[in-house]
């Protein structure tokens, strides 16, 4: 059974299915809050993720050439995604504030703006060519692979595959204990629910906003880190072909549920790596040039038949 089915099955498609939807998961969680909080659609969010993935590169290449060492893209990321965060917070006061009381369609309009200047800024600064992210082939690991062995299985997961697994993890531990175990967290469900209510009660929206961005910026920037980690490589149009189906994502799970968008990102990765399985003959079932479609057909799916998602989020 193993030899047959389990060997590519899990090695080829469900494994990089998961690595997938974990990143994902990742990026869906900023757009769910983004919705959810200040009720706009930030379609920058996927530019944000690239930004970041290019400024890991950046303080890598620094590092390396400065004390003549590699750091792992993970150490990088670090002060990476301070400035991310600095730059989210200076997008928002100076450019998304002044449309926080105008209608949605021009915050959205102005969210595309946005999209096209940071993408822009990128290939001035970057170029417009692909970057080699990390160098090498990714090799299985080998402590893995022999614990696999020995129970009759063969696993071929490379260590960047449980670096992204290890990280998704800690980051939706962190952000549940920050939704349910801090006041700021409480108050960003609170005014996720009704921001005239909470500011009624008190409840600083400002200050809710500054952290969603910073959540949100966060997990963006986790996102691009892992995505370039996985396919090994910076372009600069990475961020804005992972826009559809973190969209996806968060409506499945459903607008404004953080724990949803994990969800749904699990789901959507799953579904777009095995649909291209072949589950009937040799052929893939849907050829892998339409893993965006499975998305899409999801996304489209769940709009009509239930918009308040999965976890009954919010419907517009």
């Amino acid at each position: 059974m193993w030899d047959a089915f389990g060997f590519e099955f899990i090695n080829f498609y469900f494994i990089p299915g998961l690595v997938l939807g974990c990143i994902y998961a990742l990026g869906a969680i900023g757009i769910t809050l983004t919705f959810g909080i200040l009720r706009f659609a930030n379609f920058a969010h996927g530019e944000v993720m690239m930004s970041g993935a290019y400024l890991t590169w950046t303080v890598m290449a620094i590092i390396t050439s400065v004390l003549g060492i590699a750091v792992h893209p993970l150490v990088a990321a670090v002060p990476a995604g301070l400035i991310v965060i600095w730059l989210f917070l200076l997008t928002d006061k100076y450019f998304y504030k002044p449309f926080r009381k105008a209608d949605t369609i021009k915050v959205v309009m102005a969210s595309f703006g946005m999209m096209l200047i940071i993408r822009s800024a990128v290939q001035v600064i970057w170029g417009p060519n692909q970057l080699t992210f990390v160098q090498g082939i990714a090799k299985p690991n080998t402590v893995l692979q022999s614990f696999s062995q020995s129970i009759d299985m063969l696993l071929l997961i490379p260590n960047k595959h449980l670096f992204i697994f290890t990280g998704t993890i800690v980051i939706v531990i962190a952000l549940s204990y920050l939704l349910n175990r801090t006041r700021i967290g409480k108050a960003m469900r609170a005014v996720s629910d009704s921001p005239d209510l909470a500011h009624v009660t008190g409840i600083d929206v400002d200050q809710v906003i500054r952290a969603t961005w910073i959540v949100g910026g966060a997990c963006a920037m986790a996102a691009g880190v892992f995505l370039a980690m996985d396919i090994q490589m910076l372009e600069t149009t990475m961020g804005f072909r992972m826009l559809l189906p973190m969209f996806a994502a968060a409506i499945l799970g459903g607008i404004g549920k953080p724990y949803g968008a994990v969800f749904g990102g699990l789901v959507i990765g799953l579904a777009e790596e095995l649909s291209a399985y072949p589950w009937i003959g040799d052929a893939p079932l849907i050829s892998p040039g339409y893993k965006t479609g499975v998305a899409f057909a999801i996304m489209v799916i769940m709009l009509i038949v239930r918009p308040q998602g999965l976890f009954k989020g919010r419907s517009f």
